[in-house]
């Protein structure tokens, strides 16, 4: 998170989790139901 902080000119990492963190929190509930109808869980 921290080279994309960077390369959007923020302050800081937490900035940039807080402004765009909620991307990151959809993303990962699709990934898990991916890898659940992969491995059959």
């Amino acid at each position: 998170m921290l080279t994309v902080s960077r390369r959007a000119g923020h302050a800081s990492a937490a900035f940039t989790m807080d402004r765009y963190g909620h991307f990151l929190k959809e993303s990962q509930g699709i990934a898990k139901g991916a890898m659940d109808a992969y491995l059959g869980s």
